[in-house]
Formats: structure tokens, C-alpha cells, sequence
């Protein structure tokens, strides 16, 4: 499997206090859950750089808070409100897309990488090159160019640490063995707030309905792909990429309790899961603290109050995203960029009002039908390419998107 996700090992000491971090995005869900984790402890960490997408306001506090040495906002519109906001505080500042790399590439030796969307791989690739440790949260990094992405990890000694939660499930569950004695990994998923819903019923669904997730808080984005499945579609391929595993290898099972978040299975059988509550700052706090365990302020899981855990398959004829996605995996190459970009532009409509919720899946497949005899499946040979792909493809979207929309679908 890739070496670029370490193997746990006891023998392996950790970097004492203070470490030196950087989050990227900072304001967002995940920036927040790990700003929460490091005020927790204020002794351990000392905080590099902070970014944002447009809230100069809060991350300039943030900064001033946490004393961070450099602080980027990506939106250079707001570059003039983070500099008054951090004037006379000795804190430096930046904007736009060469400042998030400037900020990922200062002297941290964890960075968390949590900027959403495409937006996110250059910076995250700006960290890995320093051979430091990433705590990965940006899905697009592994999407768009995982092959590539890993690739580098690996050659410059980057430790790369999952951080979405069912990830970073897998990666402990894998402790229990070798890589090579790993025949299967599950996914769970919680089915979003449509799983008990009727097709006909799902068809007329609202922006608003889709974001009532019915475990966790996250972002508008992930909400959204969390209620399609193409968010555990998007989580096959970073897994593929992360272990190393085949499409055939990689399974997924709805869980509605949301309190399995991976299970990994061995070849003699056993099989091994990580369990917790529903709560981000626990695959956070493991990343943070590796190779050790820190102290976690999630509740603690009560099995006993829970009651009963449930699962069931996926439904693809409700929810086509979840086979659109592994479609994209077993194809390779630059299917997974064509995917994540059409799948972007359709959840941004359907927010937007502009398309229904199961045209999200519609415009998503419409789109790589489109995209494939234009030679858009070709392997990015590195991140430029990968960058002209997802924006070739977002301009592609956009064109099909009205007559998508006119099938009131």
C-alpha cells in the first residue's frame, strides 16, 4: 500500500511540544473543530499561519488569538479588512491563490489542509513539498490528482494523515495487521437525510431539506454530497489513493447511527472497526496528536444508550451518485477531476435554485458523457493539468446545465 500514510508503529517517538502548526481554512467546519483542539492545549502547539476563503474579520481574531505569525485570505477583495484588522499586532499577512501557498509553505511542521474545493491543491502541495506532516481534509487533493499527489508524498518523505472520519477510521483500524494481510475496507455512510425518502419524494427535495444531515455539522458543499451519496463516492477514490486498495476491494455500508466510521478487514477474516461519536474533533485530535493519543473533549461513546446499530446497502437507483463516483475510480485517469468538477458546479446550482436535487446526479453523468470523446479522461501528468481539466470541465457543466434543469428532474 502507499507509503506516504505511515504505518502505526509503537517504536515511533513523538515531536514534543510546542508543534509548530498551520491551518488552512481555518474559519471553515474543520478549521474550527481544530482551532477548538489547539485551545485546548495551548502549551503543546505554537500556530505558524492561519487562512481563510473570505472572512477577514474572524481570521484576523483568530490570529491575534492563537498569535500566529502569518495570516492569507484567499479572496483578495478582503486583502484591505485583514490588514486593518491585524494592524499594529506584528502579524504578516497576504491574499489571493499565492498567498495560501505562501502560507502552506512557512516553517509548520503539521498542517492541517482543510481549503474546500480545487482551490485547495496547490497550497496542499505546497506543504507536502516541505516533507512535513499534512493532516488532509481537502477531498480534491486525492480526487483531482491523487496518483500524482501521493506519488510526491512519497518521494519527499511527507507524511500524509487522513482526517475525514471515515478515513482516518480505516487508518487506525489498519493497526490491528500488515497492509498486505487487507483484503477489504467498508466505508460507512450515514444515507443522509433522504435514506428513508420515496424516489418521487427525493425528486422535489429542497436546498434546505438536504442540509438537515442527521449526524453531523459540516459545510453547505459536503452536506450537500452527504444527502446525494457522492460524498462517499468522492471518499472511495481518496481511499483508493490513501491504501492502495482496487475498486473491488472497497465497499460501502449505510449505517444510519453514524457511530462505525470504517471497518477493515483482514485476510483471515477478522474484521476491525473504529467507532466514535459523530464528532470531527475525534479523527482531528488523532491526527494532531500522532504517533500519540492527546486528550479529546468529544462525548464519550455510550453503546448502551445507543441501543442498536443498523445497516443496510446503498440504494443506486435512488441515490446514482455513489455508482457515478465508482465509475470514475475503476475508469482512472482524469475521470475523477471530470467528476468532482461537474459535481461542483451542480451542487453550487442546486443551492442556487437553478437545479433540482436530482439533477445534481444528472449534470454530474451528462457531463462526463460530454467529456470523455473531448479527451478530458487523460491522466494529469501533474497539477497544472489537473487545474486546466477541472476548469475545462466546470465551463463544460455550465453549458449543459440548462437543458438538465429544463427536464425538471
Amino acid at each position: 500500500m502507499n507509503p506516504a500514510v505511515p504505518r502505526q508503529r509503537a517504536d515511533i517517538v513523538a515531536k514534543r511540544a510546542p508543534r509548530r502548526v498551520s491551518v488552512l481554512g481555518a474559519t471553515g467546519s474543520v478549521g474550527a473543530s481544530t482551532i477548538d483542539l489547539l485551545r485546548r492545549d495551548p502549551g503543546r502547539y505554537a500556530v505558524e499561519a492561519l487562512t481563510a476563503k473570505t472572512n477577514a474579520t474572524a481570521l484576523a481574531k483568530l490570529a491575534r488569538e492563537l498569535g500566529a505569525k502569518f495570516a492569507a485570505v484567499a479572496d483578495e477583495a478582503a486583502y484591505a479588512e485583514l490588514k486593518d484588522a491585524l494592524a499594529g499586532s506584528g502579524i504578516e499577512s497576504g491574499a489571493g491563490p499565492s498567498a495560501l501557498v505562501e502560507a502552506a509553505a512557512r516553517p509548520a511542521d503539521w498542517v492541517m489542509a482543510a481549503i474546500s474545493g480545487s482551490a485547495g491543491l496547490l497550497p496542499t502541495l505546497a506543504a507536502i513539498e516541505r516533507g512535513v506532516t499534512v493532516a488532509l481534509a481537502n477531498k480534491e487533493c486525492l480526487v483531482c490528482a491523487g496518483g500524482l499527489f501521493m506519488r510526491r508524498a512519497a518521494s519527499v518523505g511527507a507524511t500524509v494523515l487522513p482526517v475525514d472520519s471515515e478515513h482516518n477510521a480505516l487508518f487506525q483500524a489498519l493497526g490491528a495487521g500488515r497492509r498486505e494481510e487487507v483484503v477489504r475496507m467498508v466505508l460507512t455512510a450515514s444515507g443522509g437525510p433522504f435514506r428513508t425518502w420515496a424516489a418521487q419524494a427525493i425528486q422535489a427535495a429542497t436546498p434546505e431539506q438536504a442540509m438537515r444531515h442527521p449526524n453531523w455539522s459540516m459545510g453547505p458543499k459536503i452536506t450537500i454530497d452527504s444527502a446525494t451519496l457522492m460524498n462517499k463516492g468522492l471518499e472511495l477514490i481518496e481511499a483508493h489513493h490513501l491504501f492502495g486498495l482496487p475498486s473491488s476491494a472497497l465497499d460501502v455500508l449505510i449505517h444510519p447511527q453514524s457511530v462505525i466510521h470504517g471497518l477493515v478487514e483482514f485476510r483471515d477474516r477478522s474484521v476491525v472497526a473504529q467507532l466514535g461519536a459523530p464528532d470531527m474533533r475525534i479523527p482531528i485530535a488523532h491526527c494532531l496528536g500522532w504517533p500519540e493519543r492527546v486528550a479529546g473533549p468529544a462525548d464519550r461513546l455510550d453503546l448502551a444508550r445507543i441501543g442498536k446499530l443498523e445497516f443496510e446497502e446503498p440504494d443506486l437507483e435512488r441515490f446514482p451518485a455513489l455508482a457515478l463516483a465508482r465509475a470514475a475510480l475503476e475508469r482512472g485517469g482524469g475521470a475523477p477531476t471530470v467528476l468532482n468538477a461537474a459535481n461542483e458546479i451542480a451542487v453550487e446550482a442546486f443551492i442556487g435554485g437553478r437545479l433540482g436535487f436530482t439533477g445534481i446526479a444528472a449534470l454530474v453523468e451528462k457531463t462526463m458523457e460530454a467529456a470523455e470523446p473531448r479527451g478530458l479522461f487523460a491522466e494529469p501528468a501533474n497539477v497544472d493539468d489537473a487545474l486546466v481539466i477541472d476548469r475545462t470541465v466546470r465551463s463544460l457543466a455550465a453549458e449543459l446545465m440548462p437543458q438538465i434543469a429544463a427536464k425538471a428532474i
